[in-house]
């Protein structure tokens, strides 16, 4: 597979990420998370736009077109269920699972999509609490796991200074990228389904179980989406 393919899914991807996490999409968003220069971005985004995947809106912001739509759903699915299959069947450690998802969602073939669906049994959300999109398009009977992503509030939004408790529900792709803050969270028992202590500290964001607490930046926190109680 080319670069240039591998390049088009990455900012589909991105696109649809920050959607999902309730952000604007922006060139300069784009740069930001991908670590590109803004040259890059919209010649990039320009391609894009050349090739009905995305248009870019009178006020900068971008949208994709349902061609595009689809094809950022594709290769969402994908990430996500090789996200599953490397934490459930190769035991990879947690923490590092993303990263090497970032690689399988780009030359996992339909056939192999639909084996590991069977396989894994059906999951309707990665490890990450993230719900796997699309789903429909590979069984007919699937619902849409997308709907769990309502009544979920960023930590930033809810946490004050006294102690309080909350269900982790999702960490969103972009705290993924961080090894040592999953790895922080992953000791103190911070896991999709865990109910938290939480407070905010004069650094940042304390989060733990079992009396354990880690602190986590006030830039990471916001993208750990919790239950309110």
């Amino acid at each position: 597979m080319s670069d240039l393919i591998d390049t088009t899914e990455m900012y589909l991807r991105t696109i649809y990420e920050l959607e999902e996490e309730g952000i604007i999409p922006m060139r300069a968003r784009i740069a930001e998370r991908l670590g590109q220069s803004g040259p890059t971005v919209s010649q990039t985004v320009a391609r894009m736009e050349r090739d009905g995947l995305v248009v870019v809106e009178a006020d900068r912001h971008l949208t994709l077109t349902e061609r595009g739509q689809r094809a950022a759903i594709r290769v969402m699915r994908k990430h996500r269920l090789a996200e599953c299959m490397l934490v459930e069947m190769l035991k990879m450690p947690w923490e590092e699972v993303h990263e090497e998802a970032c690689r399988w969602e780009h030359v996992m073939s339909d056939a192999v999509e639909r084996r590991l669906l069977d396989v894994l049994g059906h999951p309707t959300a990665s490890p990450y609490g993230n719900p796997i999109p699309g789903l429909a398009e590979l069984d007919p009977s699937a619902m849409d796991a997308t709907l769990g992503l309502q009544g979920l509030m960023p930590l930033t939004q809810v946490v004050g200074p006294e102690v309080q408790r909350f269900t982790v529900r999702r960490l969103a792709e972009t705290i993924q990228t961080d090894a040592d803050v999953m790895t922080r969270l992953r000791r103190v028992g911070a896991l999709p389904g865990a109910d938290v202590k939480v407070y905010r500290a004069a650094e940042g964001i304390m989060i733990g179980s079992a009396g354990e607490y880690a602190e986590i930046p006030e830039d990471e926190a916001v993208h750990v989406f919790v239950e309110v109680h």
